[in-house]
């Protein structure tokens, strides 16, 4: 899982870089700016989830 969140993040970032480049309307434009944020906090929070230790689990 923590692969799938560090490979998440950088399409949130490329969404959000696409809004710029092809929306006119800025109303359309910050809205698919902010998806794009929000799929880039998505990818951290699963990239965060997959490092942390189960309960219990020890570090070798």
């Amino acid at each position: 899982m923590k692969y799938a969140g560090l490979l998440v993040m950088p399409a949130g970032f490329f969404l959000s870089i696409a809004a710029l480049v092809l929306f006119a309307d800025p109303i359309e434009r910050s809205v698919f700016v902010l998806c794009g944020l929000l799929v880039e906090l998505l990818g951290l929070g699963v990239a965060v989830r997959g490092h942390m230790l189960a309960r219990g689990e020890s570090r070798p």
